[in-house]
């Protein structure tokens, strides 16, 4: 008598494995919210939470109401999407802590729609100098510095993803994650001139920012890029140096967490 062999399936993911298929996104639509969260680890759930905090502060008594929503939008969809995103494509939380840093990053800048942000008040009050005058500097740098920590936070990040669930080799990651920084900053210089063709002038002049700089465009894409061979830099000297894999090493922390 033949005997029926059954099989548990404890993961929505053994049923492709199993036959082959690849796994769409219909497959986890029915996971309820607290199945959902329940696949977050519990440190990247705050991570988050900071997030959203950080965002409600930056919109208390907020200078530029108007423009608010454009500069605040993007992230709130981002982070609402976030716990299912999290849990059909995990990451390492060292890659979310990188990607939640430049958040922060990105929504101070927000507040004061980036041209305006007082880090030169803020230094005079701490050290009776502000930074304009000690480096010469004729232009409110806030948003180089995001474009620069857009390329150094974001391309291990996307390393590990293209390795995790994307199948690449390690080290075509890391080439693939440098160069998705560049297309990524091209296409958002490219939003941004769609946006000064489409939209008012006064509207499109304060979110671009360009603060009267013609070559604004390309110095941002070199900064993004600058800060993500910065990244690859670092990364691959912490691995010689016996700093750990990076990015395998991260994903092997998590998947033992799952």
């Amino acid at each position: 008598m033949a005997s029926t062999k059954i099989v548990v399936l404890a993961d929505p993911g053994d049923f492709a494995r199993m036959t082959g298929r690849k796994q769409g996104l219909f497959r986890h639509r029915g996971w309820t919210m607290n199945q959902i969260r329940m696949r977050v680890p519990h440190d990247q759930k705050w991570m988050l939470a900071t997030i959203w905090i950080a965002i409600l502060l930056a919109n208390i008594a907020q200078p530029y109401p108007d423009l608010a929503p454009l500069q605040h939008g993007p992230a709130i969809l981002l982070l609402l999407a976030a716990p299912s995103l999290l849990a059909r494509w995990p990451l390492s939380s060292r890659s979310l802590g990188c990607i939640g840093l430049f958040l922060m990053l990105h929504i101070l800048g927000a507040r004061y729609i980036y041209s305006y942000v007082p880090y030169d008040a803020w230094a005079r009050a701490l050290t009776g100098h502000d930074l304009a005058s000690t480096f010469g500097w004729k232009r409110n740098g806030y948003d180089r510095l995001v474009h620069g920590g857009f390329g150094a936070l974001l391309t291990l990040p996307v390393a590990e993803m293209a390795n995790r669930h994307g199948g690449m080799a390690r080290r075509g990651a890391l080439f693939f994650a440098f160069a998705a920084i560049g297309l990524a900053s091209a296409l958002y210089e490219i939003f941004e001139w769609l946006l000064t063709v489409v939209a008012a002038g006064d509207m499109a002049d304060y979110y671009n920012g360009q603060q009267g700089d013609m070559w604004d465009p390309q110095k941002d894409m070199a900064a993004a890029q600058i800060g993500s061979a910065t990244a690859l830099i670092v990364h691959v000297l912490r691995s010689r140096r016996g700093g750990g894999e990076g990015i395998s090493a991260a994903q092997e922390a998590t998947d033992r967490k799952d």
